[in-house]
C-alpha cells in the first residue's frame, strides 16, 4: 500500500512504474506468506489441535492469516508512510525493505523446515532486489525535492564532534556533510 500510495504523485514515468511494479510484487509476497501459513496450519479448524494462544487464527479468522502485527494489532493505514517528496519516500522505502530483510533473516535462523526456509530465502532476496532498485532511483533524484541544496552556508553542513573522548580517526569530524549516494 505504501509504494502504490506514494506512486500517485510521482511525475517521472520510470520511477512511477518502479513503485507500482514493486507494489504489485509485494502483494504477491503477501500471498506467498499466506499460503505458507495455510500449509503449516493445515486446512481443518480443529480447536483441539491448536496450541494455547493460537485459537483466534483457527476459529475467528477461519484459518486465514490475520492482517495484524506481531503484537496482535490490526493493520491500518497508519503503517503507510507517504510524504509527497520523492527523496523522502525513497529513503523510507529503502528503510522498509531493509527492515523486511531483518525480519526474514530472524525467521530464517529460527525455522528448521526446508521448504519454509526456501520461501523465506526467496523473499529475502527479492527484498534486497527492491532495496537496490530504490537506491538506484534515489541516485537518479537525490539532488531534488527536500534533498536539494538550499544554498546553506558551509557552517550549516559541518559536523561537530561534541563527545569526549572523540575517536582520533573520526572520519566525520571537520568535514562538510554531503547528501548520501547509494552505489
Amino acid at each position: 500500500m505504501q509504494y502504490m500510495s506514494q506512486s500517485f504523485r510521482i511525475k517521472d514515468p520510470e520511477i512511477k512504474d518502479l513503485f507500482l511494479d514493486i507494489a504489485a510484487e509485494e502483494l504477491g509476497h503477501m500471498e506467498m506468506v499466506a499460503q505458507t501459513i495455510n500449509m503449516l496450519n493445515g486446512h481443518e479448524a480443529d480447536a483441539e489441535k491448536v496450541p494455547a494462544g493460537e485459537i483466534q487464527t483457527h476459529v475467528l479468522l477461519g484459518l486465514n492469516p490475520g492482517l495484524i502485527n506481531a503484537s496482535g494489532y490490526s493493520w491500518t493505514g497508519d503503517y503507510v508512510s507517504v510524504t509527497g517528496d520523492l527523496c523522502a519516500d525513497l529513503l523510507s522505502n529503502i528503510a522498509s525493505e531493509q527492515r523486511a530483510k531483518v525480519v526474514y533473516e530472524y525467521l530464517y535462523r529460527q525455522i528448521d523446515d526446508k521448504k519454509v526456509k526456501e520461501t523465506i530465502d526467496f523473499l529475502l532476496n527479492r527484498e534486497e532486489a527492491h532495496n537496490a532498485l530504490f537506491r538506484e532511483a534515489f541516485n537518479k533524484v537525490q539532488r531534488s525535492g527536500s534533498n536539494r541544496d538550499f544554498g546553506t552556508t558551509k557552517a550549516a553542513r559541518m559536523y561537530f564532534s561534541l563527545s569526549e573522548p572523540s575517536p582520533g580517526d573520526n572520519r566525520f569530524a571537520d568535514k562538510d556533510v554531503t547528501p548520501p549516494a547509494f552505489q
